[in-house]
């Protein structure tokens, strides 16, 4: 059977530049990966092909024969091979194998299928590191929320040490290249087909090994230290907001930048007030001569003053009163909220006889001065005779 065209292979045009046939290849490499194509038994096939066709069009000398003479060009000596044997193509490179075309696009495909990230080359790989970031969990009280605050917090975090720069070694010497990878931080080993791809096993994939380390930091870059760090607390956090102090976290390695300090904050209940939002609400307790003949009450404020407030005669349970800008201020302006003020009707208890008799004396006056009694009782009435009907 006739071969198919290179060009027509990898999908591409021909005249294609290196870009194209290059991105070409990594698109039929993920098609037709063994991984992704396990129920078509000419996914292998389909595979060597393509890299065959690849292994040519890469070359400028062996595109430019193929342009001229098509696959006559490599054939007569240098192709040689039937259908049962391997075949063999330019140059009397083997066409199957896999790490010789394949390594170009190695990164961005194993990238797809391992969780790494497109586009990072095969130049090396970058020995810095960026620090870990770290959370503090942050407990105030609401009366610190509404005021805000600078507080001064102790954190158990690793800095660069200050013997060897950060760089691990003693003295003035430096890390050598690891001779397992050259650099790479990484090592291929040929399976069957196809390349995989690990972490160098002599430097764990930092690229380098430290051959005289820090006696201080043991070749880390880093020590354990404990630092106390100021933090300004803004007026109006709530439960779960999040401060970042950029460049507060843990030392990188190996020069790598510092990583960042998240704080998150957590506000304790308060004995007195509920807040919900910009809102804060109390419950007064008010007595029961005050709700039947109106009077004022004293109420506390976040702010640590007080406010009078007048209860109108015949205030029931539940009643709401709003004390305007007395809530607690919006965290990125925009004034303050109000505080809601809900009574609570105090039934008296541990009656006097005199008290008593009062209250007996006032319970014979026929007056209809209980306008929730009386149409609770309608109702229920209503509700029976609709029963027995």
């Amino acid at each position: 059977m006739a071969k198919r065209d290179y060009y027509e292979t990898l999908g591409v045009s021909k005249g294609a530049g290196p870009d194209e046939i290059k991105k070409g290849f990594r698109a039929k490499a993920k098609e037709l990966h063994p991984d992704r194509n396990s129920d078509n038994p000419n996914a292998e096939a389909q595979f060597k092909e393509a890299n065959e066709a690849y292994d040519v069009l890469k070359d400028p000398e062996k595109k430019a024969a193929y342009d001229r003479f098509g696959h006559a060009a490599f054939e007569g000596g240098m192709g040689g091979g039937g259908h049962g044997g391997p075949r063999r193509g330019p140059a009397g490179a083997q066409q199957g194998d896999f790490a010789s075309a394949f390594s170009d696009v190695f990164e961005d495909l194993f990238g797809d299928f391992m969780g790494g990230q497109p586009g990072r080359g095969g130049g090396g790989r970058a020995r810095a590191t960026r620090g870990s970031d770290l959370r503090y969990n942050m407990r105030i009280s609401l009366e610190e929320a509404f005021a805000g605050q600078q507080k001064t917090i102790t954190v158990p975090t690793a800095v660069q040490c200050s013997t060897c720069n950060g760089k691990g070694t003693e003295g003035a010497s430096e890390p050598a290249t690891c001779p397992t990878c050259s650099g790479m931080g990484k090592v291929r080993a040929q399976q069957g087909f196809f390349t995989v791809e690990r972490a160098c096993p002599t430097c764990s994939g930092a690229g380098q090994i430290i051959k005289n380390p820090c006696k201080v930091c043991g070749g880390g870059g880093r020590v354990e230290k404990e630092r106390q760090l100021s933090v300004n607390i803004p007026a109006g956090v709530e439960t779960g907001t999040r401060i970042r102090l950029s460049g507060e976290g843990e030392a990188g390695l190996r020069g790598g930048p510092t990583g960042d300090l998240y704080i998150f904050i957590d506000v304790a209940d308060h004995p007195i007030f509920q807040r919900d939002g910009v809102n804060l609400y109390c419950t007064v307790p008010v007595s029961m001569t005050a709700a039947a003949l109106g009077g004022e009450v004293e109420v506390p404020t976040i702010d640590g003053g007080r406010s009078r407030v007048k209860v109108p005669a015949g205030s029931q349970t539940g009643r709401q009163m709003r004390l305007r800008s007395k809530g607690m201020p919006a965290l990125r302006g925009g004034g303050s909220g109000d505080m809601m003020i809900d009574l609570a009707i105090e039934t008296p208890v541990n009656l006097t006889s005199r008290q008593k008799d009062l209250l007996k004396e006032f319970d014979k006056i026929d007056a209809d001065n209980n306008p929730q009694g009386d149409s609770f009782f309608r109702k229920v009435k209503g509700f029976w005779d609709g029963m027995t009907q």
